[in-house]
């Protein structure tokens, strides 16, 4: 009887392991930063960020991007288009920041590359970006209860054109 609970027990393990291992993303997708466990869903792009986020990405923006970064703790969910200056404005102050955007120092290159992962620059590192962030339960933004964290880079690409760039979790 013993043989066959060990027998039982073992074969138990072996069909979790091997679900548990069909569950895990490709070794190319999962890579660990500073001791974390991540990876890019590689269903997820712009509509889900939009969706996300709760931000309508303006008729007629171009070049739009959109990726979900899965962590263990929380996922990101980055959106990026051009548009016209002016919906970009609109945009940033439809968040409702507390303050409106303005430069910032551009420091050093982050260690995480998130745009990177959409073929873009990181926007913290690009002259004349402007920035805005904004925690929306902090404003009561019932819009947007799910969102911990929202915030908004616009750069000015020409006197009527602005990429956008959005990263919430």
């Amino acid at each position: 009887m013993n043989s066959r609970l060990g027998a039982c027990s073992v074969m138990t393990l072996a069909a979790g392991l091997l679900l548990s291992a069909c569950s895990v993303p490709d070794a190319g997708d999962r890579q660990v930063a500073e001791g974390r466990d991540w990876h890019w869903d590689r269903e997820a792009g712009a509509d889900e960020a939009s969706a996300f986020m709760k931000v309508e990405v303006p008729e007629g923006a171009t070049e739009t991007e959109g990726a979900v970064q899965v962590n263990p703790r929380e996922d990101i969910y980055l959106l990026s288009f051009v548009t016209s200056v002016k919906n970009a404005e609109e945009l940033a102050a439809a968040l409702r920041p507390e303050k409106p955007l303005k430069a910032r120092n551009n420091g050093p290159v982050p260690k995480t590359e998130l745009y990177g992962h959409l073929g873009l620059a990181e926007p913290q590192t690009l002259k004349g970006t402007r920035w805005a962030g904004v925690c929306p339960p902090c404003v009561n933004d019932g819009r947007r209860d799910k969102v911990q964290w929202i915030e908004i880079y616009v750069q000015t690409l020409t006197s009527e054109r602005a990429r956008v760039y959005l990263q919430a979790f």
